[in-house]
C-alpha cells in the first residue's frame, strides 16, 4: 500500500499528563500499536504498564474526549534503572532490561502482566533490544560488544563477541539484516545469521568524518503501507543533531537533516511518513525539551516545546494521533491532528475515505438534506472547497501520455456540490499548498505558484459574467517566487513548465487567498501580497517567524498566521499601507487572557473563509489550555 500525501502538515499540541509516584524518573517508554498499553521503566527498578480508554458517553469524542486508565500495573522483578522496554505486538510480550544487565520477558495473563523467563549476564549492561517483524526473534546487545539472538520461546540462536561498544540494534523490515551502531558512531551491517557484511556510510556531513554517538537507530518495517514507492524509512539520529534518512542501508544519496538540537531519539509513526525526534534545544541560559517533527523526505513539519527539565523517550500511538513522552517523572502525551482532506461548499461537505478495499472514495454529503454523493478518485492529493464549487487535485498515472516529456502530470478538477465535473486543468509539477477563491484555484510547491481562474458556471448561465477570451494565457499563469516583483514579469504567462525546474532561495511555506488578494509565505517569514484577480504584486511584508499556516478573513482586513512552534498570531491587514508596515501585530495567543479577546474579535460581522475554529480545554496545568485550529468554515451571528 503506498500512501499519497500533500504537504503533511498537522496541528500538535499537548493533552494529558501522568505522575509517576514518588517522582520517580523515567529512563523509558513503549506504546504497544496493537493493544494500546504503555510500558514505562525508570529509576529503583520502576515498571509500569498503562492503558488509557476514552470516554464515549460524553458530548466530546474520539481524539478529543477525557480519557482515564483502564490498566495501571506495577512489575515487580528489576532492583536498577529499568532502562529498555519493548513489546512483541505479534504475540503481545513484553521486554525489559535494567542497569543490572537482568532482561525479563512479560506474558499477559487474565487481565494482569506475570514475569515468563528472566535472563542475566551479569557482565555488562543491555543498551538495546529489538524485536523482529514477524515477532520470532530478537536482538539483545550489550555495552561490552555482546550480541545475542534469541526466539520468541526464550531458546539462544547465536551469539556473538563484536569487541566493540554497542549502544543500538535494528532488524531490517525482511528480517535478512541486523544493523548495530557502535560507540565511535559506525553502523554495521550483518546478516541474520551473524557474519558481518559492510558498513554504513555515514560521512554525508561537514566535515566528512563520523558524526558522532548514534541516538538513534530505528527502521520502519512497512508494516501500515509506505508514504511513498521507493520511500526513506531507515533513519540514523545522531546525538550533535544531524539525521540521515536513507531508504535502504546502502543508500548513498540520503536525506540529511540538522536539527540544530541534542537529540535523544527519534521514532517513526504507524505509516512511517513521520519522523518524531526529540531532543533538547539550548536558547540563551538553559536547554528546553523540543520534539520536532520530520516527513520522510526530510521535510520539517512542526516543533513541539515539552516542559519539564529533561526527556529521555517518545513512543506513538498505534493510529499515529497520539505520541507518549518521557520527561522527568512524567508521562506527556501530545495530540496529533493530520491535514485530513476536505472541504465545505454549498451546503456540502467534500472529503476523503478509503473504503474496503482501499480505494479513495469521495463524498459529497449535503447537510442540509442529509443526501450523499461517492465519486470514485484515485491518487488523490487534495480537497480544497469555496462558495459553490471544490477542486479535487490528483495524481495522474505514471502510464499516462502527457503534453510535456518526462514530467508527472497533476490533475485539478472543478466540481459542483453533487460531484459533477465542470472543468479540468493539468499541471506538471507535484503541489504542496492548494487553497481557492470563488473564482481561482491556486496550487503551489516550494518553488513556483500556479493561479487558474475557472469560468463560474453559474453567472455564466445568468449572462451576469463578462465573458473572457478562451486564450489559455488570460485563464492560467505560473510564477516563479523568486521573480522580481518590481518587474512586469512578476505575473507571467503560461508558457513553460521549466520554471518549476529552479529551486528557490527562500522556498514557499504557506499559502492564502481572499476574493481580493493572496498571500504567500516564504520560509524566512516574508510574505508576498497579490492582487486578485490580476495577480498583481503589491508589497512584501515581514513576520517574526517561520509561518505554517495563513487564514483570510472574509472581507480581506485580517489574516491570521500560525508558525512552526503552533503559536498563533493575528494581524490588521490595511490595504493602503506598504511593505512591514501593511501588517500591525494585535495578539499573540500564549496565554489564558487571550481567550476572550480572540471571542470578541470573531464574533459580529466576521466570516472567515479559510478560518479558526478554537476549542478551549480547561485543565490544572497551563499547557492543558490548548487551541485546536481547524481549517473550517465559520459563520458567527
Amino acid at each position: 500500500v503506498v500512501i499519497l500525501l500533500l504537504n503533511s502538515v498537522m496541528f500538535i499540541y499537548l493533552s494529558k499528563k501522568i505522575a509517576i509516584p514518588n517522582n520517580v524518573a523515567l529512563k523509558s517508554i513503549s506504546w504497544n500499536k496493537d493493544k494500546g498499553y504503555i510500558a514505562c521503566g525508570g529509576d529503583d527498578g520502576l515498571l509500569k504498564v498503562l492503558r488509557l480508554e476514552s470516554q464515549t458517553d460524553g458530548e466530546v469524542r474520539g481524539l478529543a474526549a477525557p480519557s482515564s486508565l483502564s490498566m495501571n500495573q506495577t512489575l515487580e522483578g528489576h532492583s536498577g534503572a529499568v532502562q529498555v522496554v519493548m513489546w512483541n505486538e505479534k504475540n503481545l510480550k513484553l521486554t525489559t532490561s535494567d542497569l543490572n544487565g537482568l532482561i525479563i520477558v512479560w506474558m499477559l495473563h487474565k487481565g494482569s502482566w506475570f514475569e515468563e523467563m528472566i535472563n542475566n549476564r551479569h557482565k555488562s549492561v543491555v543498551r538495546s533490544m529489538c524485536w523482529n517483524k514477524p515477532g520470532d526473534k530478537i536482538a539483545i546487545v550489550y555495552e561490552d560488544g555482546a550480541v545475542i539472538v534469541g526466539s520468541v520461546d526464550g531458546n539462544r540462536i547465536w551469539g556473538r563477541e563484536l569487541k566493540h561498544t554497542l549502544t543500538h540494534v535494528e532488524w531490517s523490515p525482511d528480517s535478512k539484516h541486523i544493523l548495530f551502531a557502535l560507540g565511535n558512531g559506525e553502523i554495521h551491517i550483518y546478516d541474520n545469521g551473524g557474519n558481518f557484511m559492510s558498513k554504513v556510510q555515514t560521512d554525508f556531513f561537514q566535515p566528512a568524518t563520523t558524526p558522532g554517538r548514534v541516538a538513534s537507530l530505528t527502521w520502519y518495517n512497512g508494516d501500515g503501507g509506505y508514504p511513498a514507492e521507493q520511500p526513506h524509512c531507515l533513519a540514523i539520529c545522531y546525538e550533535t543533531g544531524n539525521c540521515q534518512i536513507m531508504r535502504h542501508e546502502l543508500d548513498d544519496e540520503p536525506v540529511l537533516i540538522d536539527t540544530n538540537m541534542q537529540i535523544v531519539m527519534a521514532a517513526w509513526n504507524h505509516n512511517g511518513s513521520c519522523l518524531a525526534v526529540a531532543g533538547k534545544q539550548s536558547s540563551s541560559d538553559k536547554k528546553n525539551n523540543v520534539l520536532q517533527f520530520f516527513s520522510h523526505t526530510g521535510e520539517h513539519l512542526r516543533s513541539l516545546r515539552v516542559p519539564g527539565n529533561s526527556i529521555e523517550c517518545c513512543s506513538w500511538e498505534g493510529g499515529g494521533l497520539r505520541i507518549a513522552l518521557a520527561v522527568d517523572s512524567f508521562i506527556y502525551f501530545a495530540n496529533i491532528r493530520p491535514n485530513y482532506k476536505w472541504g465545505y461548499c454549498s451546503n456540502t461537505v467534500v472529503y476523503e475515505y478509503s473504503d474496503s478495499s482501499n480505494a479513495t472514495q469521495v463524498v459529497f454529503w449535503d447537510v442540509k438534506h442529509n443526501e450523499r454523493q461517492r465519486k470514485r478518485v484515485s491518487r488523490l492529493l487534495a480537497v480544497t472547497a469555496q462558495g459553490e464549487y471544490c477542486c479535487l487535485v490528483s495524481k495522474q498515472a505514471d502510464d499516462t501520455p502527457t503534453d510535456v516529456s518526462r514530467r508527472e502530470e497533476f490533475t485539478l478538477g472543478l466540481y459542483n456540490s453533487i460531484g459533477t465535473p465542470l472543468e479540468t486543468k493539468f499541471i506538471y509539477f507535484e503541489p504542496q499548498f492548494v487553497c481557492m477563491t470563488s473564482t481561482l484555484v491556486v496550487a503551489a510547491n516550494r518553488d513556483v505558484l500556479y493561479t487558474w481562474q475557472f469560468t463560474d458556471p453559474i453567472k455564466l448561465m445568468s449572462h451576469d459574467l463578462n465573458i473572457q477570451s478562451k486564450d489559455k494565457n488570460v485563464t492560467q499563469r505560473l510564477m516563479h517566487i523568486d521573480a522580481s516583483p518590481e518587474s512586469d514579469d512578476s505575473a507571467l504567462t503560461f508558457d513553460s513548465w521549466s520554471k518549476a525546474d529552479k529551486e528557490s532561495h527562500d522556498p514557499i511555506c504557506a499559502v492564502a487567498a481572499s476574493d481580493k488578494l493572496l498571500l504567500v509565505a516564504r520560509c524566512s517569514g516574508v510574505i508576498h501580497r497579490y492582487s486578485l484577480p490580476g495577480l498583481r504584486f503589491k508589497s512584501k511584508m515581514q513576520v517574526d517567524s517561520r509561518p505554517y499556516s495563513l487564514y483570510i478573513n472574509c472581507d480581506s482586513t485580517r489574516v491570521c498566521v500560525i508558525d512552526m512552534s503552533g503559536a498563533l498570531s493575528m494581524w490588521s491587514l490595511v490595504s493602503h499601507l506598504t511593505l512591514i508596515s501593511a501588517f500591525s501585530q494585535i495578539l499573540s495567543t500564549q496565554s489564558k487572557g487571550s481567550i476572550d479577546f480572540l471571542k470578541r474579535s470573531f464574533v459580529g460581522s466576521i466570516t472567515l473563509v479559510q478560518s479558526l475554529k478554537i476549542f478551549i480545554h480547561e485543565a490544572e496545568n497551563d499547557f492543558d489550555l490548548v487551541f485546536l485550529v481547524h481549517t473550517r468554515l465559520l459563520q458567527t451571528r
